[in-house]
């Protein structure tokens, strides 16, 4: 056993046992793997056919998107991104959505954004969720509207957009 001339009575001799205890589980904590010390908290992205996280395939057309429609006369653009990342049935059901409501399918609403935002979500059955977050105004007290937004991961274009 270790003795110290300088511990004198049991205080000391449990502050310094303490001491080496503190020091021998970090010596074992240092050498573990970085994988096992620290846990996984979040799981990983869902991804599409394209190896890209299904979120990102949504912002990435909520912002072409956007952009053609606040073109102007960029309706043949916002048609060819409609037919690139959304399934048909999907496209289909816009369009009669669109002829009931007179708005815009995609964006629910007459007007473009000012801006958007997309946060990934939920996965199961082949499908993921993301929502995507429409900013109408700016200033003190900005306005939203929300979508959910469905993607397909086989084929990695949107299925579904709701309110």
């Amino acid at each position: 056993m270790l003795q110290l001339r300088n511990a004198q009575g049991p205080r000391a001799r449990r502050l310094i046992g303490r001491t080496l205890l503190a020091s021998a589980l970090l010596t074992a904590v240092a050498t573990l793997p970085a994988a096992a010390a620290v846990p996984q908290t979040a799981p990983a992205p869902a991804r599409n056919a394209t190896g890209a996280p299904a979120h990102q395939q949504v912002a990435h057309f909520y912002g072409a998107y956007i952009d053609a429609v606040t073109a102007g006369n960029g309706d043949r653009l916002a048609t060819d991104l409609r037919n690139f990342y959304l399934t048909r049935r999907l496209r289909e059901q816009l369009s009669a959505w669109e002829q009931r409501n007179h708005a815009d399918g995609v964006l629910r609403a007459q007007n473009t954004p000012l801006a958007f935002r997309v946060t990934p979500g939920d996965s199961a059955a082949g499908h993921t969720w993301s929502t995507v977050r429409l900013t109408w105004s700016t200033g003190k007290h900005p306005t939203y509207s929300y979508l959910t937004v469905r993607s397909d991961l086989q084929t990695g274009k949107i299925s579904g957009i709701g309110d």
